[in-house]
């Protein structure tokens, strides 16, 4: 069996929804490879026929870029946040609770938007909407989404901005981890923090355990794409 990849243009689903005078949700999430805090998601719609070069991978942006491009879509877009706190990823396992999470930024978005919506476009991760109610909305999912759709990349954007802030306000209340400087990723300095500290109420007690049972590996890279 011969595998077909369709190269997908980036904005093709909004323009060809544009022109019909629909919009379209795109869905993100950051957070997913962290051993502290809350896993964030967002879903953002775009004004229709409207877009700003600054709509890229969250990743690739520098803070200042992510700011401004934050600060569009708050002035410009819809857009809702669903977040699932460590203790919801403890209890559900990353995978469903991004799903969760995702859930409610889209239920509540739609909730609140009058307007005909004719495509919901997520990043990576495949959602079943059976019980939320949302069964007239075609669904799709693409690996690196941000890439191919402006408005999952202005959800990563609203979900990275958030989630860091959260974080930068956690140091505060839980001083001595540098929250605000890794952001809860497994980088040496929060490993050092857990040593020193141990575990915090923010911490995911799956992610610490596995992380443990590692020996404390040195391959950041690795641990922040297990999960």
């Amino acid at each position: 069996m011969v595998k077909v990849t369709v190269k997908i243009r980036k904005n093709s689903y909004e323009k060809s929804l544009w022109e019909q005078e629909k919009l379209v949700v795109g869905i993100d999430e950051v957070g997913r490879g962290c051993l502290a805090g809350p896993l964030v998601t967002a879903a953002v719609i775009l004004p229709r026929n409207r877009t700003n070069p600054l709509l890229k991978d969250s990743k690739i942006l520098s803070v200042d870029e992510r700011h401004k491009a934050y600060k569009w879509i708050i002035q410009n877009c819809h857009y809702q946040l669903g977040i699932a706190h460590n203790r919801i990823v403890d209890q559900y396992n990353i995978y469903q609770a991004t799903k969760i999470a995702m859930k409610r930024a889209l239920v509540s978005l739609l909730a609140r938007c009058n307007d005909p919506v004719g495509a919901i476009l997520v990043d990576a991760m495949p959602l079943e909407l059976e019980n939320t109610g949302i069964t007239d909305i075609p669904l799709y999912h693409f690996y690196k989404g941000e890439t191919k759709s402006s408005s999952i990349a202005a959800a990563s954007i609203v979900a990275k901005v958030t989630r860091d802030r959260l974080m930068e306000k956690y140091e505060g209340i839980f001083p001595g981890y540098a929250f605000e400087k890794h952001k809860g990723y497994a980088t040496p300095i929060h490993r050092e923090a857990i040593d020193a500290l141990q575990e915090s109420l923010i911490h995911r007690k799956t992610f610490l355990g596995a992380f443990l049972d590692k020996g404390h590996s040195d391959d950041t890279k690795s641990q922040q794409t297990l999960w």
